[in-house]
């Protein structure tokens, strides 16, 4: 734990007092969205002091050229980047002539942020007393709308105290901003065209290169008591910017408010020439609701997110604010309405990362959304890549690889690569087994195999053949090899024979195999389409099956575990706990050089296989390779202590279970690894559901059936969930003496619980 200001609250992200040190940290936790765009939380108001401002649209980017200090044949061209969309939600405030600024007032007092995870709605509030020597009491409500997907809206109310004064509201859009990120300080939007009518304002822009069309739009209205005194504001305009500006005389220990609704229409969902029109009709759709009537709104479409997705912790109030912040800010980033999109490990509350597609997607961000949506959900983010396997096959083909052997990229936008960091590019290779993994894992829970016939088999193969071309027959061993690798740990670079990547070669190549018998038994049609497509013949699958049958695995006799990497003895063995606290975390405190010497590890790395294929390896397994490995590993990544949870969970080590559990659930919010100002871990947060669901209440899928070995931590008194499973909705309530089941749905489940069957009827209670 790095920070400690986050009140604990059951429903809410809570703030009080302001210390400008927390702002950019602030700013990232308190972000909202709606998947269809996002912005951290800047001040409406101009702020003088540090701060890192953030909007995006879903699905935007840029391709920002490479920049490296080498070029080596098979880079990408460029790096992707989530572009820093023109800013609506600014407002400066002038009050008695004087632009208002927190950095800048004599007095700040009372200041409190809350982020309402039930209704969606974010909410600052305080007393200042300004430059000028005008005492102000200022409340401002903001929210991206659900319903309406394309406007958000925002309250402002200034209140004066002990004097009358005059207050300018200067609502504006701006187009003239930049990226934190950029590799040439390139020029990422060109504006078009800058408006306004009456209250309303509109800048038409696009983004350089890829040629991505938006309006940015606003439109704004001043109350004073209870009457509307807008009129017909003023304007000002420049090549990037408007503004609108109303005026008023306020008396002391009166109020003034400032509604304001903006956001962005893009090309990708309208005619390029309609985006004005669009962006016209939205805002007059919801000023027909108002702010109070789209909020209205707003709070009832999260309570049906919430009613599915929620768990419910009793006696742990961290905890309990801990799941519900990264349940909330999942379903801010991706709602599953769009397949073209996926999940960024920022969302939108930053920049790092590039805001692009990482094979987090399917290991951690699927499961979630198969139980806590649809099976259409998980299947469009499956839609997602093969819609880019042409591109993957591409990818492979740059890289030297040939008839059809797909690599899926490390980083994409639109299934090109474009990570620009050779170890990852070219060595992190096992994400291409994640996605075959989620293909899998898909039909296991949902117990729909059409994908597979349809889309997932073309995939497969083309995964396969990457594999197969991928490893060399040792004559030494007189195995097939895989030289020059980076596994999930990434503080490990070009080594060879990775176990996690060298057992999900061989499961990729036999899973393909089986499925490929499948569909040519049960789905004749698809398949002579799927293999005339491919050119896929049966000497081919003969020498894939001879590649799986003569894998390589580094195995250590004398501490009975599969080895990381060939040569992972050879380092000098000091465990985590032996090291200075001064040394961490040691991917800010030590040299690259010095971290990849050391026996140290990011994430799950032969756990990670040990948590997928669990049930090809027993529990004594898992307990000697836990054993070994997890003193070695500093958790410096934030995918890692979820697996770890799970783990610890299914060894009965609840302790470390839920210790591992509150450090996922509460990364961001309690800042573990010092970066939270540069924005959210959103696809590990997947895994805090995880480590809940899958880690104390055991679910997995056994032999088609859903099975569950609930436990619970010693510091709560109860926990429920729910999971859709095929269409039927189970909630499972978990306390130290019982669990109960209930069934929500017209059919009967049978499930398994310690083992035991169960069977579930339609809204009846059972007690285990």
């Amino acid at each position: 734990m790095n920070q400690d200001y986050i009140k604990p609250d059951k429903w809410c992200i809570i703030e009080e007092g302001f210390d400008s040190e927390n702002v950019k940290s602030s700013e990232s936790i308190f972000s909202i969205g709606n998947g269809a765009m996002g912005q951290r939380a800047n001040f409406e108001e101009t702020y003088t002091g540090e701060t890192f401002q953030g909007s995006y649209i879903a699905g935007v980017y840029y391709p920002d050229k490479t920049r490296v200090g080498w070029w080596k044949n098979g880079y990408p061209e460029y790096f992707a980047k989530v572009l820093n969309a023109p800013n609506w939600i600014g407002i400066k405030v002038f009050v008695d002539g004087v632009e208002f600024d927190l950095a800048t007032s004599k007095k700040v007092s009372g200041f409190r942020r809350e982020l309402n995870m039930k209704e969606g709605v974010y909410t600052r509030s305080f007393q200042a007393v300004t430059s000028n020597n005008i005492e102000i009491d200022v409340v401002v409500k903001r929210f991206l709308s659900l319903d309406v997907d394309e406007v958000g809206a925002i309250s402002y109310t200034i209140k004066i105290l002990k004097t009358d004064a005059t207050i300018v509201f200067e609502p504006y859009l701006d187009s003239g901003i930049t990226n934190e990120d950029s590799n040439w300080d390139d020029k990422f939007w060109n504006t078009t065209n800058v408006s306004s009518e009456n209250n309303r304002a509109f800048i038409e822009a696009h983004t350089m290169k890829t040629e991505f069309k938006i309006c940015t739009f606003m439109q704004a209205s001043v109350s004073y008591g209870d009457k509307d005194v807008s009129s017909v504001p003023a304007d000002e305009k420049t090549d990037n910017f408007v503004s609108l500006k109303f005026e008023q005389n306020v008396k002391a220990n009166e109020s003034i408010t400032l509604t304001k609704f903006g956001g962005y229409t893009v090309a990708r969902n309208h005619p390029n020439d309609d985006l004005v029109k669009v962006a016209k009709n939205s805002l007059s759709e919801v000023s027909e609701l108002g702010f109070k009537g789209l909020l209205k709104k707003q709070i009832a479409a999260w309570a049906a997110i919430w009613e599915m997705s929620d768990i419910v912790i009793k006696g742990d109030i961290k905890a309990q604010q801990g799941i519900r912040f990264n349940i909330f800010q999942l379903n801010q980033t991706y709602l599953g309405t769009d397949s073209r999109l996926n999940i960024g490990p920022k969302g939108f509350t930053g920049e790092k990362y590039g805001g692009s597609t990482y094979w987090d997607t399917e290991a951690y961000c699927i499961p979630f959304y198969m139980a806590t949506k649809d099976d259409k959900v998980a299947r469009k983010l499956l839609k997602y890549r093969y819609n880019h396997l042409e591109k993957a096959i591409e990818n492979a083909k740059k890289l030297g690889f040939s008839n059809g052997a797909a690599l899926y990229p490390m980083v994409t936008m639109n299934g090109e690569e474009c990570h620009n960091e050779w170890e990852i590019t070219f060595e992190e290779i096992h994400r291409n087994g994640a996605i075959a993994f989620a293909i899998h894992n898909y039909f296991r829970y949902t117990g729909d195999y059409s994908y597979i016939p349809e889309m997932g088999l073309e995939v497969l193969i083309g995964i396969s053949r990457f594999w197969h071309q991928r490893v060399n027959l040792s004559k030494v061993k007189n195995k097939y090899v895989m030289l020059g690798v980076t596994g999930p740990n990434e503080y490990e670079n070009n080594v060879n024979n990775n176990w996690y990547t060298n057992y999900l070669a061989k499961w990729c190549i036999n899973y393909t195999l089986t499925q490929l018998e499948k569909v040519k038994n049960g789905y004749p049609d698809d398949y002579h389409r799927i293999v005339g497509k491919t050119k896929l013949t049966d000497r081919e699958c003969g020498k894939w099956k001879k590649v799986a049958s003569k894998m390589y695995f580094p195995y250590s006799k004398e501490y009975g575990v599969f080895l990381q990497q060939d040569g992972f003895l050879d380092k000098d063995l000091v465990k985590v706990s032996e090291l200075p606290k001064s040394d961490r975390p040691i991917n800010q405190k030590w040299s690259w050089d010095r971290i990849l010497r050391s026996p140290y590890i990011k994430q799950a790395d032969v756990l990670q296989g040990f948590y997928f294929f669990e049930e090809d390896f027993s529990t004594e397994d898992l307990e000697r390779h836990f054993d070994f490995y997890e003193p070695f590993t500093v958790h410096e990544s934030s995918l890692s202590p979820c697996v770890h949870s799970i783990q610890a969970a299914k060894l009965g080590r609840m302790e470390q279970a839920y210790n591992f559990y509150l450090r996922t659930s509460r990364l961001d919010l309690d800042d573990y690894n010092k970066e939270v100002e540069e924005g959210l871990h959103i696809t590990s947060m997947a895994g805090t559901w995880m480590s809940i669901v899958e880690g104390f209440g055991g679910m997995r899928i056994i032999n088609d059936k859903l099975s569950f070995k609930p436990q619970i931590p010693n510091q709560w008194k109860t926990y429920s969930f729910k999971v859709n499973f095929r269409n039927r909705i189970i909630k499972v309530k978990v306390t130290a003496e019982n669990t109960t089941f209930q069934l929500t749905g017209t059919e009967e489940v049978s499930i398994r619980v310690n083992g035991k069957k169960i069977s579930l009827y339609p809204d009846e209670l059972i007690t285990v």
